[in-house]
Formats: C-alpha cells, structure tokens, sequence
C-alpha cells in the first residue's frame, strides 16, 4: 500500500512515518512544504529506505498536488498538514487560514478527482483521513465531562477555528461527493522531536539554559497528554480499520494541569540532568507566572472509549514513562535543538495582542 502523508516532516506526521516505515511494509510519499516547524532530521532513519520518498510541496499548489498524486499514486492519504501553535494564530492568523481551511479545501479537491478515476477495486479501498485536534471542541467547565465524537464545535482560537473549518469541509466531501473519509481529533501531544514552542520543550530547554519558565495565568489550565507515538500507532489503526465517514477521539487519558506538567518536568530534569549554577536550588525555582493568553481554554478531557472499543486501540505510555523518554530526548540532543531553532525562534512569547 502507498500512503501519502501531508505535513510528514512535522511533530505528529514524523512520528508516523517512522511508525509506518518501522512496523508495515508499506510505501510513504511525504508531501511536506518544509515551513519553520517542520524537520526532515526527525526522518533521518526513514530517509535510507527504499519506501520512503519525498516531495517539497505547499498543499495550497493544486498542480503540484495533481503531480504529486499522478506520480505516486497513493492508495490512501493522511492529512496532517497544519499550521498548528495557538499563540502564533493570535499573532498572525493568516498563514492558519491558508494552509488549514485554502489547503485543505485543495487537496480534497486533488483528492476527489484522483479517486473518482481509480479502478472500482482501488476506489473502494481509498481513504482520506484528516487528522484535527481537541481544541476544535472549545473548553470544558468544571471538573466534569469529556469531549465525545458527539460534542458541538465550540473553537476559541484562529488556529481551532481553523482546524473546525477544515473538519467540516472534510465531512462534507463525503456527504457531497462521496469522497471516503476519516476524522479523528486528538489531545495534546508530547514526546521527542517537538518543535520548541510548545509549553513541554519549551520549559525543558528554557530550565536546561537557567531561564525563566513562564506560566500563563496560574498554571491551572488543564490539558488531556497523549504521548506522539502512541498518537501514530492509533492514526494507523485508524486509518487501516476505521469505518468510513466515521470520527474517532485520541486521548492518552491524562489529565494534569500546566502547573503540574512543569513540576514534573523540573522533577525529571533534577534528577537528570542536575547542574545548577547561582540563586537556583531547583529547577522549580525558574517557574514565573505570567499574563495568560487571550482566549485561553481552561481545561480539554477527551473521552476516547470509541477508539478502544471499535479498533482496540489504548496508550501503551503512562504519563510518566512518556514525559521520562521525552526529557532524556532532549537532554541527549542538543545538537538537534541548536540547528532546529537557529534563525527561526529565540523562544519568545508569542500571542500577546501587541
């Protein structure tokens, strides 16, 4: 089988394609357009495979896409393209409108026409799977209650407002056109390779470097942590056994609050990674609570009961295995942060409605 994955040189679609390339026999076409974010380091181990291959594209580029999709012809796709950090959206929505809802309208478009010119056999066995996230769903009130497949679209964010535009064109393409799809929404994911303006790598490599760790608010926003690799195996699973038309909810069924996710990381790098120079004891001492961000959504709980029901798929991480790994991944890798970050991002706050 050929799979075609938007956004492979990404955090989430890297991951998959190492799972891809690592546990099936199965061919990858990673279209990726290479934006700050992305890293095609995070596939160094896939890149010597004769599976494997590569195109430089925009998914917004409707002929590239047409000969993209003419040269490989993929049995399948996986749609992982997105611009995808919610301070950023603040700061400049643009680029989240384009690649998320312009994007994503042309490559189902590219899609669609491709697939209605499939033999009867292949047409009946395509798959477009577009893979979105929580935070479409908005926030949760209280202590109780889970996001289910069922829950109403509330996005708080441009970059959740436009990940909720493009899950609903992907649904109705298959209404419309008949275009065989698959949605599934997950919760926050953490793990090696993450570009570091996400709250986890932010604070590992802001402690390792002895700055400040900002907090927004009080720390008490609540996130549901699904670690990346667990994350790809679902997206598999998903893609392989899931029903047509239907969504599936990914959860690691973790709930910890910002402040609590920080603590254990200051924990872990205490006792890993120990050097600490000056007026600071322990890495907690470096946390600072600053301005939250606007909008911000208080807390996300996915009810993934669906998933493990249907498809049989569950974590095989913990929270605490999986921010371990994570931790020493960072720690061990300096080399890949360095030449990640240079030039692009000095690890400012972003999002502040200047």
């Amino acid at each position: 089988m050929k799979v075609l994955i938007t956004g492979g040189a990404g955090f989430i679609g890297s991951a998959v394609i190492r799972h891809v390339i690592e546990h099936t026999r199965n061919v990858v076409i990673n279209v990726d357009k290479l934006t700050y974010a992305s890293n095609l380091e995070s596939l160094e181990s896939c890149a010597v495979s004769p599976r494997y291959r590569f195109e430089q594209v925009d998914i917004c580029d409707r002929l590239e896409l047409q000969r993209v999709f003419s040269g490989h012809q993929p049995d399948v796709v996986m749609h992982l393209a997105a611009e995808s950090h919610v301070d950023r959206s603040i700061d400049s929505p643009a680029p989240f409108i384009e690649t998320n809802i312009i994007g994503t309208y042309t490559i189902l478009e590219v899609a669609r026409t491709y697939w209605q010119n499939l033999s009867q056999p292949r047409k009946q066995a395509f798959r477009f799977h577009h893979v979105s996230t929580d935070e479409v769903y908005g926030d949760l009130r209280g202590e109780d209650g889970q996001f289910s497949e069922d829950t109403p679209y509330a996005p708080s964010s441009p970059y959740s407002a436009s990940k909720a535009s493009a899950d609903h064109l992907v649904r109705a393409w298959q209404r419309t056109f008949g275009l065989p799809i698959l949605v599934t929404n997950c919760s926050n994911n953490y793990g090696p390779y993450h570009f570091p303006e996400k709250l986890i790598p932010l604070m590992i490599l802001n402690a390792l470097d002895g700055k400040p760790l900002p907090v927004y608010g009080r720390g008490q926003q609540v996130r549901d942590w699904l670690y990346v690799e667990d994350h790809a195996r679902a997206l598999y699973t998903v893609l392989s056994r899931g029903r047509v038309g239907q969504t599936y909810n990914i959860s690691g069924h973790v709930e910890k609050s910002n402040l609590e996710v920080v603590h254990a990381l200051c924990d872990l790098l205490q006792e890993l990674a120990p050097s600490l120079s000056g007026d600071v004891v322990h890495y907690r001492d470096l946390i600072t609570f600053v301005d939250d961000r606007p909008g911000h959504d208080q807390r996300y709980a996915i009810d993934a009961r669906k998933l493990q029901r249907e498809l049989g798929w569950l974590p095989q991480e913990t929270f605490a295995s999986g921010l371990r790994k994570t931790v020493e991944w960072y720690v061990a890798n300096p080399g890949w942060c360095q030449r990640t970050l240079a030039g692009c991002y000095t690890r400012e706050r972003l999002g502040l409605l200047a």
